[in-house]
């Protein structure tokens, strides 16, 4: 019996070893041959990443090299930056591991006065303030392109050249949409040019050379990072699949064959933008021309809007006396134009890739949409109006053109949010069934269509966001007063991409909030505010007390009398009590954090691994006792 015992625990100690160097091997070397194989255990699949951005890595055709710029040392006071930049350092990772070698990674810590902060600043990357010691810190992502393509076997392959691009500052707030800002950054890589964007406009807005009038200045800034190509509408029967993204500015009047050209790009997969307008301010076509036609400068594309299931009325102005800008009068005097809007971040979208980071939109007689009763498309607002909007007709504008503050008048607001740029979803059928027989017809788009539609051309002009001051050398300068060319621009860049990276969308934040803190600190707040507004309710009626008591006849108003010294020594008293009761809030506040704390840390650190130890040696002892009693039945 005894040498059983002795084997038994020879070969229980051999398989313990064995086990150790097992797990010692599988941990050394999970990180380098597993990594395809890790699992992602988080609640919102953080570390998972989404079938656009694998299909973005799998696909990609050169090798590429990314460099993320972190000051280390100058950050080392700044925890939510430092959490932050191992968030995104854990997704670059992810990527890496992914792309079968044709990503590789680098990480810098650009200290100040080295090679490596020279390097920084000469990619453009953006420094803040507020590091160790005032310290500068870059926390950015640099990409380039390595010379040769690593799919050797594909023969006759052009190879890409060299490309930099980066994003000057990852910042937390757009940590939502971290994962798709690196996706589109490798994806921009990887194009050997420009993307493809068309435009068919019937405004200016490409400028007329011939008399020396310069482009507008959203389309300067689309020409920077695109290949825009001018298409006429007159002339237009099909649109190449070059085109990455197609935008429609105040369409008038278009030919059938443009607008079935139209119709076929979107539902063969093409991306388009449309501009419409009810009352287009830059429109200079006569109101009434020479065979007595009349223009009321409006836009709309009713049959394919109607084929979309998208309501709009060209004949309808939103107006929002909340968001009303002031405009400048004749007589240089200024009054608030209820249809000139400043929309603000709380009428933009925060959970859209092309609004979330921009911080103001201005619009001018702008119209609205909606969906139509009973369509199966879907509407996901860009820009919107606030509840105290109303909806008035396009001719009281025009005719309010020299006295704007006539729209206020009998001014009821709605009570209702108006969509004034949305992004439409759905499976769209063809507006032109009765073209079904001409060679390659579309009747249906193939999976869900998407279009951006925005109720606004006057977004676009100059005016509306861009500020010009002469330099000290007399050249013009831009100052940009809105995120209008932002707003066009994100739109461009976001449906020029490739199916892939507009599947993207934004992601659950990582941070998670201590929300009975929160509500612990919210009811505190309230208990602070309500004792601040007590105080100054009882030092409003202080002061009337005081004036009531100054002598009504009194030579000299320099001597206070009796009456007023007790007044204010009472006052005082009071004063204090209340900083008392201010203090006595603050500290229970507190008290109440740190039990809560407490309560944390005796959960996390004592009772979970006491209850998980003495369940090991529970289930111990009684395993060690069945084998005693089988050891005894023998």
């Amino acid at each position: 019996m005894t040498r059983l015992h002795s084997r038994r625990r020879v070969v229980l100690l051999a398989a313990l070893v064995l086990l150790a160097v097992v797990f010692v091997t599988l941990a050394l070397g999970s990180s380098r041959w597993l990594r395809l194989g890790r699992i992602d255990l988080t609640a919102d699949k953080l570390y998972t990443l989404t079938p656009g951005t694998a299909h973005i890595v799998d696909n990609l055709h050169a090798p590429l090299k990314l460099t993320l710029y972190f000051s280390e040392h100058a950050a080392r006071d700044l925890p939510q930056l430092r959490s932050y930049e191992q968030r995104v350092r854990e997704m670059l990772q992810e990527m890496v591991a992914r792309s079968r070698g044709r990503l590789r990674l680098q990480f810098v810590d650009p200290v100040p006065y080295s090679d490596d902060e020279v390097s920084a600043e000469g990619y453009g990357l953006t420094p803040i303030n507020g590091g160790t010691n005032g310290e500068r810190v870059f926390f950015g992502l640099v990409g380039n392109t390595l010379p040769g393509n690593v799919d050797s076997e594909a023969e006759g392959e052009e190879r890409l050249p060299g490309k930099t691009l980066g994003i000057p500052l990852l910042d937390p707030s757009r940590e939502t949409f971290l994962e798709y800002d690196i996706a589109k950054l490798l994806y921009e890589l990887d194009q050997p040019s420009k993307p493809h964007v068309g435009l068919i406009s019937s405004l200016p807005v490409e400028g007329n050379p011939v008399i020396g009038e310069e482009p507008w200045t959203v389309m300067r800034q689309l020409g920077q990072q695109f290949d825009v190509k001018t298409l006429d509408p007159a002339k237009l029967t099909s649109i190449d699949r070059d085109i990455k993204a197609l935008l429609v500015i105040h369409p008038k009047h278009l030919p059938a064959d443009a607008l079935y050209a139209i119709d076929q790009y979107v539902l063969g997969g093409g991306h388009l933008v449309v501009f419409v307008d009810p009352v287009a301010e830059m429109d200079n076509t006569p109101f009434v021309d020479s065979a007595g036609n009349t223009d009321d400068h409006n836009s709309d594309l009713p049959k394919l809007f109607e084929a979309w299931g998208v309501q709009y009325d060209p004949q309808k102005v939103v107006l929002d006396r909340s968001r009303a800008l002031r405009i400048e009068l004749a007589d240089s005097s200024s009054m608030s134009h209820p249809a000139m809007l400043g929309l603000s971040q709380q009428e933009l979208s925060h959970n859209d890739v092309i609004t979330a980071s921009l911080q103001r939109i201005n619009v001018s007689s702008a119209g609205f949409f909606d969906l139509s009763p009973g369509t199966s498309s879907r509407l996901q607002p860009l820009i919107q109006s606030t509840t105290d909007a109303e909806i008035v007709s396009s001719q009281r504008v025009r005719e309010s053109i020299n006295n704007p503050g006539g729209l206020l008048d009998n001014y009821r607001p709605d009570n209702n949010h108006y969509v004034i740029a949305a992004r439409v979803r759905g499976q769209f059928p063809s507006a032109f069934p009765d073209r079904s027989k001409a060679p390659g017809h579309l009747g249906l788009s193939g999976e869900n269509a998407e279009v951006i539609l925005v109720a606004d051309t006057d977004l676009l002009s100059d005016r509306l966001w861009v500020s010009y001051t002469q330099s000290l050398l007399g050249q013009p300068q831009l100052s940009a007063l809105a995120n209008n060319g932002d707003f066009v621009t994100n739109i461009a860049d976001n449906l020029s991409g490739s199916s892939a990276l507009l599947s993207i969308h934004g992601r659950v934040s990582s941070q998670r909030p201590f929300t009975r803190v929160l509500a612990l600190q919210s009811a505190a707040d309230q208990k602070f505010l309500a004792k601040k507004q007590e105080l100054q309710r009882e030092l409003a009626v202080t002061r009337t007390r005081l004036n009531e008591l100054q002598p009504a006849k009194a030579a000299r108003g320099d001597t206070a009398s009796a009456e007023q010294r007790s007044e204010i020594e009472q006052f005082l008293r009071r004063q204090l009590a209340i900083n008392k009761e201010l203090r006595d809030v603050q500290h229970q506040f507190n008290a109440e954090i740190d039990a809560l704390g407490l309560r944390l840390k005796f959960i996390n650190i004592v009772l979970v691994p006491s209850l998980v130890t003495l369940f090991g040696l529970v289930y111990g002892w009684r395993r060690s006792r069945r084998s005693r009693r089988r050891v005894g039945g023998l």
